[in-house]
């Protein structure tokens, strides 16, 4: 593996069927993202056997247009990989059952990569020249997770939610707002436009360990906004959000003091929030601690961060066996495990 390969990745565990080609591991040479939000709003959360049905009919005209977008073809490519878990295992299978099919036809090594490990590669995407120790701040819907990133491969777990997520107490809240699906984005937008500081909601477990609980912040929305049914959903959304900042930024501003963190890097679809965006940057403004921020396309499910992961995958593991099968439940190798 050297600076010419180039490596084909796919990126199929929810509702987004994404295909890059990436080179030498750090060059992004196309990056093309189809998305099913509007297949699944109509539903309020993402359908799996909808997810499904959709990647079978999106995968293979992504991946044409990657291709065509890279100007490579796929008997030139050193490898192609695809994201295996975690996620939903109809949508794994159809990204993991064509990559295995191009892999064959073409003659290439097939790899298969973890989704959450993509997410940590997404942001030496952008800044090749991050140094370890990391401490990532990974966000997204279904998982938030504190991790000091050691060097490649080398992951340790600080902490995590015991309950939901937060991108999940972000789709709940919007859900009993009835403001719409996704909620996230929803909420960022709406809270721009309310006061942070109108509604004290508790901030739990911010002093006690590493590990995150949303469950019961989200309670405290829905418990406050059915006693004041006028509230203003803009001042919930801004008190809402700050809190949930408040304690992701807290937490992961301790974990890097305490590992001598060279950087605090977000990763995950939580991390295209705007507060959260802003406030880590005026964090590393007030503590000396290097932020990475990664750019919006780099936050969301694509096959770039997948093709980025795969690149170290194939230097320290080699190819991927073809009988490796969709698994839905993966967990990344934490060396403390």
């Amino acid at each position: 593996m050297n600076g010419e390969t180039a490596i084909l990745g796919i990126e199929t565990s929810c509702d987004e069927t994404a295909a890059a080609v990436l080179t030498g591991g750090d060059t992004v040479l196309s990056s093309v993202v189809s998305s099913q939000v509007d297949l699944h709003a109509r539903y309020g959360g993402v359908v799996p056997e909808i997810a499904s049905r959709a990647h079978t009919g999106l995968i293979t005209p992504v991946i044409a247009q990657a291709l065509v977008e890279a100007g490579r073809r796929g008997p030139d490519l050193s490898a192609i990989a695809a994201t295996y878990g975690p996620g939903l295992v109809g949508s794994l299978l159809v990204g993991v059952s064509a990559a295995k099919a191009l892999a064959l036809t073409w003659g290439v090594p097939f790899i298969g990569v973890n989704h959450l490990e993509g997410h940590l590669y997404a942001g030496l995407l952008e800044e090749p020249d991050l140094e370890f120790p990391l401490i990532v701040l990974l966000v997204s819907g279904g998982h938030t997770m504190l991790v000091e990133m050691q060097g490649h491969g080398r992951y340790r777990l600080i902490g995590q939610t015991v309950d939901d997520a937060a991108g999940e107490a972000f789709d709940k809240v919007a859900r009993y707002l009835d403001l719409g699906y996704p909620g996230g984005p929803i909420i960022d937008e709406l809270a721009t436009q309310g006061d942070p500081t109108s509604i004290t909601f508790p901030r739990p477990m911010l002093n006690d360990g590493y590990d995150f609980s949303f469950s019961g912040l989200k309670t405290a929305v829905i418990t406050y906004v059915r006693s004041n049914p006028d509230v203003s959903a803009e001042d919930v959304a801004a008190s809402f959000q700050a809190a949930v900042v408040d304690v992701l930024l807290t937490k992961a501003q301790r974990a890097a003091e305490e590992v001598g963190a060279t950087a605090i890097c977000l990763a995950g679809g939580v991390a295209a929030n705007s507060e959260l965006r802003e406030r880590t940057l005026d964090l590393a403004l007030t503590t000396g601690f290097r932020a990475y921020v990664p750019s919006r396309s780099m936050c969301t499910d694509n096959a770039a961060m997948i093709a980025a992961a795969a690149h170290w995958r194939m230097q320290s593991d080699g190819p991927s066996k073809l009988d490796l099968g969709a698994n839905p439940g993966l967990r990344l190798p934490f060396v403390n495990a």
